[in-house]
């Protein structure tokens, strides 16, 4: 099954680096290093082919500062999130 997350970024300079999984949960991961980033909204679409369908989907964004990890939800089979 294809899992479809699209994630708008608060800053530019943010990187895909794939996915894994934590229980039930499919985590995508993201990170933004670096010390300048554009004062814009960035925004990502990626897919994961899977073997089961997740209980929630996550997203985790490394940045130099530590990161953090906030939650997508479904509309029409997508997964749409934003970084707060």
């Amino acid at each position: 099954m294809k899992v479809v997350l699209e994630v708008t970024f608060r800053m530019g300079g943010v990187t895909y680096r794939g996915y894994r999984w934590e229980d039930d949960a499919l985590v995508f991961e993201f990170e933004r290093l670096g010390d300048a980033f554009i004062q814009a909204l960035s925004n990502h679409r990626v897919e994961a082919e899977v073997d089961r369908p997740p209980s929630k989907v996550l997203v985790e964004l490394k940045t130099k500062d530590g990161g953090k990890v906030f939650e997508a939800f479904e509309r029409d089979g997508i997964y749409l999130a934003a970084e707060p």
